[in-house]
């Protein structure tokens, strides 16, 4: 099980700065490009209370309702970090962990750190699981898992929101990652290395999207179920192949939802660009995104929030990033851009590559369907662990006309 601290220590707010608030800038008020991974971890991260809100709309809002963000209401009043909701151990990992060993899986953990300098350490497991949000990698961690599959390993992926790359420097004591203003600040921009810039993974300029190591990609999925982000949205996957292994035993049916009362598909996804043919969604072939892809499941996102207007209505992304990934992506912002891509999905897929495969359920909240006892989301979890730790040899897939 590898933890994607990268993640953790981007929303790590301990000093006073993470990726997403801090003191740079001339007014000072802009995120850091440059965090320290020797700091403590912000209140929130490691442990939090039973109750402690989650980033999905709980319960829905009603019409006419203004926005709400418990989570950051909740942090404020009780003295937990801002962003606790959004990455940890506390909020992710241990809710799997505890599910896993409760059924008998014996887990061993490195860090996002341990495998960017240590990628020897897959060698020899016949899986490996990533859970909840792991928004930030090097570009050696991708390599280290396709390394690790291509040779016949297995990478079951609970979680979501591949986006960013990051650099680790100074022997792994600190964290660098430009985001949207990489390609103007980033010192390795507009050199032979401008592959590593710390930007979008899709970005024009970096052109490894995330579908080559996970079979998704961060910026064709986004933002579901909170805020201004479909709030209404039905908050599980509707199921397209349940003829798939990864069904078996459910009992589901070709658009049956499962995991919506436990509100799995959330917070953040990861998708790609699809088209339907004779009822079944198949990925636009891409640049970089293997063929082997079959889409299992999937519900909508969107990356930028409705923003409706009355008493009381604040909203807390708005289009920003939005607009920083049409630029990312496209090296402007228009309004073709814009349109473009102002939607996108959510995911569960399956992939082979080389002698190994890759099982993605792509939303943050999976783990809420193992916490909250939704049966086919446990069932589901269990086929996927179950064969990846067998010695059942990965079978490619034909490669589709």
């Amino acid at each position: 099980m590898i933890l994607p601290t990268g993640t953790w220590t981007a929303y790590n707010d301990f000093g006073g700065a993470n990726h997403y608030f801090g003191v740079e800038g001339p007014g000072r008020d802009e995120p850091s490009p440059v965090l320290s991974l020797e700091r403590p971890w912000t209140r929130g991260m490691v442990w939090l209370p039973a109750g402690a809100p989650r980033i999905c709309a709980d319960p829905a809002p009603e019409m006419g309702d203004a926005p709400r963000y418990p989570m950051k209401e909740w942090a404020f009043a009780n003295g937990f970090g801002q962003y606790y909701a959004a990455a940890g151990w506390a909020q992710y990992d241990r809710h799997f962990v505890l599910w896993a060993e409760k059924e008998g899986y014996a887990l061993d953990m490195i860090t996002q750190t341990d495998l960017h300098y240590l990628p020897e350490l897959l060698d020899g497991y016949p899986c490996v699981t990533i859970i909840g949000h792991d928004e930030y990698w090097t570009w050696e961690m991708r390599e280290a898992i396709e390394r690790y599959v291509e040779s016949g390993g297995r990478l079951a992926r609970f979680g979501a929101n591949f986006l960013w790359q990051i650099r680790l420097e100074e022997d792994g004591k600190r964290q660098v990652c430009h985001k949207f203003k990489a390609i103007h600040k980033d010192p390795i921009a507009g050199t032979g290395r401008t592959h590593l810039m710390t930007s979008a993974w899709e970005d024009r300029n970096v052109r490894w999207p995330g579908a080559s190591t996970v079979g998704v990609n961060g910026a064709h999925g986004l933002y579901a179920s909170w805020g201004g982000f479909a709030p209404n949205g039905q908050k599980g996957f509707t199921v397209y192949r349940p003829e798939h292994w990864a069904f078996a035993g459910t009992g589901l049916h070709y658009a049956d939802i499962f995991g919506d009362k436990q509100h799995i598909f959330a917070y953040e996804v990861d998708g790609l660009d699809y088209t339907f043919r004779n009822g079944l969604p198949f990925p636009v072939p891409a640049d970089g995104q293997p063929e082997t892809i079959e889409i299992l499941a999937m519900a909508p996102a969107v990356l930028a929030e409705d923003e409706p207007q009355g008493e009381g209505f604040r909203y807390y992304v708005r289009s920003s990033d939005h607009e920083g990934l049409v630029e990312c992506l496209t090296g402007e912002i228009t309004p073709e851009g814009l349109a473009r891509y102002k939607y996108g999905s959510g995911m569960m897929v399956h992939m082979t590559r080389g002698k190994g495969e890759v099982l993605t359920a792509a939303t943050c909240e999976w783990v809420m369907g193992l916490k909250r006892g939704d049966p086919f989301t446990q069932r589901i979890t269990r086929n996927i662990l179950d064969r990846f730790t067998s010695s059942t040899p990965a079978v490619p897939r034909e490669k589709r006309a």
